[in-house]
Protein backbone atom coordinates (compact mmCIF):
# COMPACT_ATOMS: atom_id res chain seq x y z
CA UNK A 1 0.00 0.00 0.00
CA UNK A 2 1.31 3.10 -1.11
CA UNK A 3 1.02 6.53 0.81
CA UNK A 4 -1.44 7.75 -1.94
CA UNK A 5 -3.67 4.59 -1.27
CA UNK A 6 -3.49 5.26 2.51
CA UNK A 7 -4.37 8.84 2.17
CA UNK A 8 -7.33 7.46 -0.42
CA UNK A 9 -8.40 4.88 2.36
CA UNK A 10 -7.98 7.79 5.28
CA UNK A 11 -10.93 9.60 3.16
CA UNK A 12 -12.70 6.83 2.68
CA UNK A 13 -13.15 5.25 6.34
CA UNK A 14 -12.76 8.99 8.03
CA UNK A 15 -15.83 8.37 10.15
CA UNK A 16 -14.07 5.55 12.14
CA UNK A 17 -10.61 7.91 12.58
CA UNK A 18 -12.85 10.77 13.97
CA UNK A 19 -14.78 7.97 16.23
CA UNK A 20 -11.71 6.53 17.69
CA UNK A 21 -10.23 9.80 18.00
CA UNK A 22 -13.29 11.19 19.99
CA UNK A 23 -13.41 8.36 22.21
CA UNK A 24 -9.82 8.55 23.21
CA UNK A 25 -10.06 12.21 23.52
CA UNK A 26 -13.71 11.59 26.00
CA UNK A 27 -11.61 9.22 27.52
CA UNK A 28 -8.94 10.73 28.67
CA UNK A 29 -11.35 13.53 29.91
CA UNK A 30 -13.21 11.02 31.92
CA UNK A 31 -10.13 9.97 33.65
CA UNK A 32 -8.80 13.23 34.49
CA UNK A 33 -11.81 13.92 35.90
CA UNK A 34 -11.93 10.51 37.96
CA UNK A 35 -8.17 10.25 38.90
CA UNK A 36 -7.25 11.50 42.46
CA UNK A 37 -5.92 15.08 42.59
CA UNK A 38 -2.53 15.55 44.16
CA UNK A 39 -1.27 18.70 45.22
CA UNK A 40 2.57 19.91 46.04
CA UNK A 41 3.61 22.16 48.59
CA UNK A 42 7.10 23.69 48.32
CA UNK A 43 9.04 25.52 51.05
CA UNK A 44 12.50 27.26 50.57
CA UNK A 45 15.28 27.23 53.14
CA UNK A 46 18.41 29.34 52.93
CA UNK A 47 21.32 27.53 54.67
CA UNK A 48 24.33 29.86 55.05
CA UNK A 49 27.71 28.23 55.33
CA UNK A 50 28.99 30.81 57.35
CA UNK A 51 27.53 30.21 61.22
CA UNK A 52 28.03 34.18 62.98
CA UNK A 53 28.03 32.36 66.82
CA UNK A 54 30.56 30.14 65.84
CA UNK A 55 33.88 31.21 67.67
CA UNK A 56 35.67 29.14 64.68
CA UNK A 57 33.92 29.11 61.35
CA UNK A 58 36.55 28.25 58.41
CA UNK A 59 35.84 29.12 55.45
CA UNK A 60 35.54 26.24 52.76
CA UNK A 61 36.40 25.87 49.30
CA UNK A 62 33.85 25.44 46.81
CA UNK A 63 33.81 21.29 47.04
CA UNK A 64 33.03 21.94 50.64
CA UNK A 65 30.45 24.07 50.22
CA UNK A 66 29.12 21.67 47.73
CA UNK A 67 29.36 18.76 50.24
CA UNK A 68 28.06 20.49 53.00
CA UNK A 69 24.81 21.57 50.85
CA UNK A 70 24.31 17.80 50.24
CA UNK A 71 24.69 17.32 53.40
CA UNK A 72 21.64 19.44 54.62
CA UNK A 73 20.05 17.37 52.51
CA UNK A 74 20.65 14.25 53.52
CA UNK A 75 19.67 15.67 57.45
CA UNK A 76 16.43 16.93 56.05
CA UNK A 77 15.25 13.34 54.12
CA UNK A 78 16.84 11.51 57.25
CA UNK A 79 14.85 9.67 59.64
CA UNK A 80 15.50 11.87 62.98
CA UNK A 81 13.37 14.68 60.90
CA UNK A 82 11.11 13.22 59.79
CA UNK A 83 9.78 11.96 63.32
CA UNK A 84 10.04 14.95 64.66
CA UNK A 85 7.75 16.16 61.83
CA UNK A 86 5.15 13.13 63.01
CA UNK A 87 5.64 14.27 66.84
CA UNK A 88 5.03 17.69 66.32
CA UNK A 89 2.10 17.44 64.25
CA UNK A 90 0.54 14.86 66.41
CA UNK A 91 0.23 12.27 63.41
CA UNK A 92 0.47 9.12 65.34
CA UNK A 93 -2.51 10.22 67.33
CA UNK A 94 -4.84 10.23 64.40
CA UNK A 95 -7.55 7.27 64.19
CA UNK A 96 -7.29 7.04 60.77
CA UNK A 97 -3.42 6.56 60.46
CA UNK A 98 -3.42 4.32 63.52
CA UNK A 99 -5.85 1.87 61.66
CA UNK A 100 -4.05 1.97 58.55
CA UNK A 101 -0.81 1.11 60.61
CA UNK A 102 -2.85 -1.88 62.18
CA UNK A 103 -4.21 -2.78 58.78
CA UNK A 104 -0.99 -3.12 57.04
CA UNK A 105 1.57 -3.89 59.45
CA UNK A 106 -0.86 -5.49 62.21
CA UNK A 107 0.65 -3.33 65.30
CA UNK A 108 4.17 -4.86 64.79
CA UNK A 109 6.71 -1.83 65.36
CA UNK A 110 6.76 1.60 65.59
CA UNK A 111 3.96 3.45 64.23
CA UNK A 112 6.09 6.67 64.51
CA UNK A 113 8.71 5.44 62.14
CA UNK A 114 5.86 3.43 60.09
CA UNK A 115 4.40 7.19 59.48
CA UNK A 116 8.14 8.81 58.80
CA UNK A 117 8.92 6.29 56.59
CA UNK A 118 5.20 7.12 54.37
CA UNK A 119 6.17 11.21 54.74
CA UNK A 120 9.40 10.81 53.47
CA UNK A 121 8.16 8.55 50.29
CA UNK A 122 6.69 11.99 49.35
CA UNK A 123 9.30 14.31 50.33
CA UNK A 124 11.59 15.44 47.28
CA UNK A 125 14.17 18.30 48.23
CA UNK A 126 16.08 20.11 45.40
CA UNK A 127 19.14 22.64 45.87
CA UNK A 128 20.63 24.46 43.07
CA UNK A 129 23.92 26.01 42.78
CA UNK A 130 22.77 28.32 45.47
CA UNK A 131 22.18 28.24 49.24
CA UNK A 132 18.54 27.87 48.87
CA UNK A 133 17.03 24.23 49.21
CA UNK A 134 13.67 23.06 48.26
CA UNK A 135 11.49 20.83 50.00
CA UNK A 136 8.79 19.76 48.25
CA UNK A 137 5.70 17.58 49.60
CA UNK A 138 2.96 15.73 47.67
CA UNK A 139 -0.47 14.57 48.90
CA UNK A 140 -3.77 14.08 47.90
CA UNK A 141 -4.81 17.26 50.33
CA UNK A 142 -3.80 20.42 49.73
CA UNK A 143 -3.73 21.90 53.31
CA UNK A 144 -1.66 18.71 54.66
CA UNK A 145 0.51 19.35 52.14
CA UNK A 146 1.51 22.64 52.61
CA UNK A 147 1.57 21.72 56.93
CA UNK A 148 4.21 18.60 56.21
CA UNK A 149 6.17 21.20 54.05
CA UNK A 150 6.38 23.72 56.96
CA UNK A 151 6.73 21.05 59.61
CA UNK A 152 9.49 19.51 57.59
CA UNK A 153 11.38 23.23 57.62
CA UNK A 154 10.55 23.64 61.17
CA UNK A 155 11.67 20.27 61.94
CA UNK A 156 15.11 20.55 60.28
CA UNK A 157 15.92 23.64 61.81
CA UNK A 158 15.14 22.64 65.38
CA UNK A 159 17.37 19.57 64.27
CA UNK A 160 20.26 21.54 63.14
CA UNK A 161 20.10 23.38 65.94
CA UNK A 162 20.58 20.07 68.17
CA UNK A 163 23.08 18.48 65.96
CA UNK A 164 25.25 21.85 66.35
CA UNK A 165 24.03 22.21 70.39
CA UNK A 166 24.22 18.91 72.02
CA UNK A 167 27.85 18.08 70.95
CA UNK A 168 29.21 20.87 72.20
CA UNK A 169 27.69 20.48 75.24
CA UNK A 170 28.85 17.13 75.46
CA UNK A 171 32.39 18.32 74.37
CA UNK A 172 31.56 21.20 77.46
CA UNK A 173 31.11 18.52 80.19
CA UNK A 174 34.05 16.30 79.08
CA UNK A 175 36.56 19.58 79.28
CA UNK A 176 35.16 20.77 82.51
CA UNK A 177 36.03 17.53 83.72
CA UNK A 178 39.21 17.31 82.36
CA UNK A 179 40.06 20.71 83.77
CA UNK A 180 39.37 19.05 87.57
CA UNK A 181 42.43 16.68 86.94
CA UNK A 182 44.21 19.33 85.47
CA UNK A 183 44.16 21.75 87.84
CA UNK A 184 44.44 19.12 90.18
CA UNK A 185 47.87 18.07 88.35
CA UNK A 186 49.15 21.82 87.73
CA UNK A 187 48.63 22.20 91.89
CA UNK A 188 50.25 19.28 92.40
CA UNK A 189 53.15 20.64 90.34
CA UNK A 190 53.21 23.73 91.62
CA UNK A 191 53.34 22.19 95.35
CA UNK A 192 56.30 19.79 94.27
CA UNK A 193 57.97 23.00 92.90
CA UNK A 194 57.31 25.33 95.71
CA UNK A 195 58.35 22.39 98.68
CA UNK A 196 62.01 21.69 96.75
CA UNK A 197 62.83 25.02 96.48
CA UNK A 198 61.99 26.12 99.98
CA UNK A 199 63.72 22.74 101.30
CA UNK A 200 67.18 23.20 99.29
CA UNK A 201 66.97 27.29 99.66
CA UNK A 202 66.55 28.02 96.32
CA UNK A 203 64.88 31.76 95.83
CA UNK A 204 65.68 32.66 92.66
CA UNK A 205 68.35 31.62 90.24
CA UNK A 206 71.24 32.99 92.46
CA UNK A 207 74.04 35.02 90.23
CA UNK A 208 75.24 36.80 93.40
CA UNK A 209 78.52 34.75 93.16
CA UNK A 210 79.30 36.63 89.92
CA UNK A 211 78.86 40.20 91.76
CA UNK A 212 80.70 39.28 94.36
CA UNK A 213 83.65 38.31 92.43
CA UNK A 214 83.75 41.27 90.06
CA UNK A 215 83.58 43.31 93.02
CA UNK A 216 86.41 41.48 95.19
CA UNK A 217 88.72 41.67 92.07
CA UNK A 218 87.91 45.53 91.70
CA UNK A 219 88.47 46.50 95.57
CA UNK A 220 91.85 44.19 95.52
CA UNK A 221 93.28 45.94 92.00
CA UNK A 222 92.64 49.33 93.95
CA UNK A 223 93.95 47.98 97.42
CA UNK A 224 96.98 46.58 96.04
CA UNK A 225 97.81 49.61 93.70
CA UNK A 226 97.19 52.04 96.89
CA UNK A 227 99.40 49.62 99.17
CA UNK A 228 102.35 49.39 96.30
CA UNK A 229 102.39 53.49 96.20
CA UNK A 230 101.95 53.82 100.25
CA UNK A 231 105.13 51.38 100.36
CA UNK A 232 107.42 53.57 98.06
CA UNK A 233 107.15 51.64 95.25
CA UNK A 234 105.87 54.45 93.29
CA UNK A 235 106.42 58.59 94.05
CA UNK A 236 104.15 59.93 96.89
CA UNK A 237 104.07 63.10 95.04
CA UNK A 238 102.00 60.88 92.29
CA UNK A 239 99.40 59.51 94.64
CA UNK A 240 95.98 60.84 94.04
CA UNK A 241 95.37 62.03 97.36
CA UNK A 242 98.65 64.17 97.74
CA UNK A 243 98.09 65.35 94.48
CA UNK A 244 94.44 66.33 95.28
CA UNK A 245 95.41 68.01 98.97
CA UNK A 246 95.05 71.56 98.48
CA UNK A 247 97.51 72.51 101.68
CA UNK A 248 100.34 70.35 99.80
CA UNK A 249 100.04 72.21 96.59
CA UNK A 250 100.16 75.47 98.45
CA UNK A 251 102.99 74.92 100.17
CA UNK A 252 104.86 73.46 97.18
CA UNK A 253 103.67 76.42 95.48
CA UNK A 254 105.39 78.53 98.02
CA UNK A 255 108.05 76.36 97.85
CA UNK A 256 108.96 76.58 94.33
CA UNK A 257 108.86 80.51 94.73
CA UNK A 258 111.80 80.15 97.97
CA UNK A 259 113.77 78.16 95.69
CA UNK A 260 113.63 80.69 93.10
CA UNK A 261 114.25 83.54 95.40
CA UNK A 262 117.09 81.40 96.97
CA UNK A 263 118.51 80.96 93.41
CA UNK A 264 118.92 84.59 92.66
CA UNK A 265 120.42 85.48 96.47
CA UNK A 266 123.26 82.88 95.14
CA UNK A 267 123.75 84.61 92.07
CA UNK A 268 123.66 88.10 94.17
CA UNK A 269 125.00 88.02 97.36
CA UNK A 270 126.85 84.47 97.27
CA UNK A 271 126.27 81.28 99.72
CA UNK A 272 127.65 84.04 102.70
CA UNK A 273 125.83 86.47 102.78
CA UNK A 274 123.25 86.65 105.22
CA UNK A 275 120.05 87.11 102.96
CA UNK A 276 121.08 83.87 100.98
CA UNK A 277 121.20 81.94 104.52
CA UNK A 278 117.95 83.49 105.43
CA UNK A 279 116.52 82.50 102.39
CA UNK A 280 118.42 78.68 102.33
CA UNK A 281 116.76 78.21 105.92
CA UNK A 282 113.30 79.63 104.51
CA UNK A 283 113.41 76.99 101.80
CA UNK A 284 114.53 73.91 104.14
CA UNK A 285 111.61 74.71 106.28
CA UNK A 286 108.87 74.86 103.47
CA UNK A 287 110.15 71.44 102.63
CA UNK A 288 110.14 69.98 105.94
CA UNK A 289 106.36 71.25 105.83
CA UNK A 290 105.90 69.38 102.71
CA UNK A 291 107.21 66.18 103.63
CA UNK A 292 105.61 66.59 106.96
CA UNK A 293 102.62 67.01 105.06
CA UNK A 294 102.76 64.28 102.33
CA UNK A 295 103.45 61.70 105.52
CA UNK A 296 100.33 62.39 107.23
CA UNK A 297 98.67 61.84 103.75
CA UNK A 298 100.78 58.69 102.99
CA UNK A 299 99.61 57.57 106.46
CA UNK A 300 96.28 57.88 106.14
CA UNK A 301 96.78 55.93 102.60
CA UNK A 302 98.83 53.28 104.33
CA UNK A 303 95.68 52.91 106.71
CA UNK A 304 93.01 53.23 104.58
CA UNK A 305 95.05 50.49 102.86
CA UNK A 306 95.30 48.09 105.75
CA UNK A 307 91.44 48.49 106.21
CA UNK A 308 90.89 47.85 102.50
CA UNK A 309 92.48 45.02 103.01
CA UNK A 310 91.33 43.35 105.96
CA UNK A 311 88.05 44.38 103.75
CA UNK A 312 89.59 42.30 101.11
CA UNK A 313 90.41 39.15 103.57
CA UNK A 314 86.72 38.74 104.58
CA UNK A 315 85.31 39.00 101.04
CA UNK A 316 87.22 36.13 99.79
CA UNK A 317 86.25 34.27 103.08
CA UNK A 318 82.48 35.28 102.06
CA UNK A 319 83.35 34.30 98.32
CA UNK A 320 84.44 31.29 99.29
CA UNK A 321 81.97 30.12 101.37
CA UNK A 322 79.23 31.59 98.61
CA UNK A 323 80.69 29.89 96.23
CA UNK A 324 80.27 26.67 98.36
CA UNK A 325 76.64 27.24 98.76
CA UNK A 326 76.37 28.32 94.99
CA UNK A 327 77.63 24.61 94.09
CA UNK A 328 75.75 22.94 96.37
CA UNK A 329 72.73 24.84 94.82
CA UNK A 330 73.67 24.44 91.14
CA UNK A 331 72.83 20.53 91.63
CA UNK A 332 69.58 21.64 93.20
CA UNK A 333 68.60 23.87 90.81
CA UNK A 334 69.32 21.79 88.07
CA UNK A 335 66.62 19.03 89.67
CA UNK A 336 64.30 22.06 89.88
CA UNK A 337 64.25 22.53 86.66
CA UNK A 338 62.47 19.33 85.52
CA UNK A 339 59.65 20.54 88.46
CA UNK A 340 59.50 23.66 86.43
CA UNK A 341 59.32 22.11 83.08
CA UNK A 342 56.50 19.76 84.61
CA UNK A 343 54.69 23.26 85.86
CA UNK A 344 55.04 24.54 82.58
CA UNK A 345 53.85 21.52 80.94
CA UNK A 346 50.84 21.19 83.25
CA UNK A 347 50.11 25.25 83.00
CA UNK A 348 50.34 24.63 79.37
CA UNK A 349 47.78 21.45 79.55
CA UNK A 350 45.63 23.81 81.67
CA UNK A 351 45.05 26.57 79.74
CA UNK A 352 44.54 24.61 76.31
CA UNK A 353 41.73 22.44 77.86
CA UNK A 354 40.38 25.87 79.48
CA UNK A 355 40.33 27.70 75.95
CA UNK A 356 38.13 24.96 74.25
CA UNK A 357 36.47 24.38 77.41
CA UNK A 358 35.54 28.50 76.98
CA UNK A 359 34.62 28.10 73.00
CA UNK A 360 31.77 24.72 73.76
CA UNK A 361 30.82 27.05 76.71
CA UNK A 362 29.59 29.51 74.58
CA UNK A 363 29.00 27.35 71.47
CA UNK A 364 26.34 25.05 73.34
CA UNK A 365 24.12 27.91 74.39
CA UNK A 366 23.42 29.19 71.03
CA UNK A 367 19.70 29.97 70.54
CA UNK A 368 19.69 29.85 66.57
CA UNK A 369 20.79 28.27 63.47
CA UNK A 370 22.43 29.64 60.00
CA UNK A 371 19.35 27.98 58.83
CA UNK A 372 16.42 30.33 57.46
CA UNK A 373 12.75 29.28 56.77
CA UNK A 374 13.06 31.99 53.19
CA UNK A 375 9.82 31.18 51.59
CA UNK A 376 6.65 28.92 53.82
CA UNK A 377 4.33 26.76 52.31
CA UNK A 378 1.23 28.21 51.24
CA UNK A 379 -1.84 25.97 50.43
CA UNK A 380 -1.85 25.19 46.40
CA UNK A 381 -4.60 25.76 44.46
CA UNK A 382 -3.93 23.82 41.08
CA UNK A 383 -2.97 20.32 41.59
CA UNK A 384 0.38 18.73 40.80
CA UNK A 385 -1.53 15.94 38.65
CA UNK A 386 -3.59 14.95 37.03
CA UNK A 387 -3.17 17.96 34.83
CA UNK A 388 -6.02 18.39 32.20
CA UNK A 389 -4.14 19.99 29.45
CA UNK A 390 -1.24 16.86 29.46
CA UNK A 391 -3.78 14.21 29.56
CA UNK A 392 -5.98 15.73 26.69
CA UNK A 393 -2.72 16.35 24.22
CA UNK A 394 -1.70 12.33 25.49
CA UNK A 395 -5.03 11.70 24.76
CA UNK A 396 -5.12 12.97 21.38
CA UNK A 397 -2.08 11.71 20.21
CA UNK A 398 -3.27 8.62 21.29
CA UNK A 399 -6.53 9.09 19.51
CA UNK A 400 -4.58 10.24 16.10
CA UNK A 401 -2.42 6.60 16.13
CA UNK A 402 -5.11 4.35 17.01
CA UNK A 403 -7.26 6.31 14.41
CA UNK A 404 -4.46 6.03 11.73
CA UNK A 405 -3.69 2.16 12.64
CA UNK A 406 -7.59 1.23 12.46
CA UNK A 407 -7.41 2.74 8.89
CA UNK A 408 -4.97 0.93 8.54
CA UNK A 409 -5.48 -2.67 9.00
CA UNK A 410 -8.92 -2.28 8.19
CA UNK A 411 -7.83 -1.33 4.54
CA UNK A 412 -5.70 -4.64 4.91
CA UNK A 413 -8.54 -6.76 5.75
CA UNK A 414 -11.37 -5.13 3.51
CA UNK A 415 -9.17 -4.12 0.39
CA UNK A 416 -11.79 -2.13 -1.92
CA UNK A 417 -10.93 -0.19 -5.51
CA UNK A 418 -10.21 3.21 -4.62
CA UNK A 419 -8.85 4.51 -7.86
CA UNK A 420 -7.39 3.58 -11.00
CA UNK A 421 -4.44 2.48 -9.63
CA UNK A 422 -5.89 -0.44 -7.71
CA UNK A 423 -7.84 -1.47 -10.36
CA UNK A 424 -4.26 -2.23 -12.47
CA UNK A 425 -2.44 -3.35 -9.48
CA UNK A 426 -5.43 -5.74 -8.58
CA UNK A 427 -6.45 -6.58 -12.27
CA UNK A 428 -3.99 -7.76 -15.18
CA UNK A 429 -5.80 -5.77 -17.71
CA UNK A 430 -6.19 -3.00 -19.95
CA UNK A 431 -8.06 -0.06 -18.86
CA UNK A 432 -11.39 0.65 -21.08
CA UNK A 433 -12.23 3.66 -19.80
CA UNK A 434 -13.02 5.53 -16.02
CA UNK A 435 -16.94 6.34 -14.70
CA UNK A 436 -17.20 9.98 -13.49
CA UNK A 437 -19.43 10.29 -10.87
CA UNK A 438 -23.53 10.11 -11.31
CA UNK A 439 -25.25 13.09 -11.10
CA UNK A 440 -29.03 12.58 -11.14
CA UNK A 441 -29.88 16.11 -11.32
CA UNK A 442 -28.20 16.82 -14.46
CA UNK A 443 -30.35 14.74 -16.17
CA UNK A 444 -33.51 15.92 -15.10
CA UNK A 445 -33.09 19.29 -15.55
CA UNK A 446 -32.65 18.49 -19.02
CA UNK A 447 -29.07 18.16 -19.69
CA UNK A 448 -27.09 15.66 -21.89
CA UNK A 449 -25.53 13.51 -20.11
CA UNK A 450 -21.75 13.73 -20.44
CA UNK A 451 -19.64 11.37 -23.09
CA UNK A 452 -17.38 8.80 -21.93
CA UNK A 453 -13.91 9.73 -23.19
CA UNK A 454 -12.01 6.89 -25.58
CA UNK A 455 -10.66 4.63 -23.93
CA UNK A 456 -6.99 4.55 -24.61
Amino acid sequence: MTFQQYLLALRGRWTIFVALLGATVIAAFLVTLVMPKTYEAVTSVLVDAKDDQMLNTPLGSPRQQLGYMQTQIDIIQSQRVARRVVEDLKLADNPGIKAAFMKRTGGRGDIVDWVAGGLLADLKVDSSQSSVIMLKYTASDSKFAADIANAFAKAYVATTLNLRVEPTKQAAQWFDEQLKGLRTDLENAQAKLAAFQRDNGIIATDERMDIESTRLNAQSIDSASKLGQAKGRTSPESLPEVLANPMIQGLKAELLRAESKLAEAATRLGPNHPQYQQQAAEVKALRDRVNSEMSKVIGGVQSATASSYAREQALKRDLAEQRKKVEQLRDARSQSGVLIRDVDTAQKAYDAALQRYLVNKVESTARQTNVTILNAAAEPVLPLRPRMSINLAVGLFVGVLLGLAAVFFLELLDRRVRSTTDLEIGIEAPLLGTLLPWHPSSILGGGEPKALPSPT
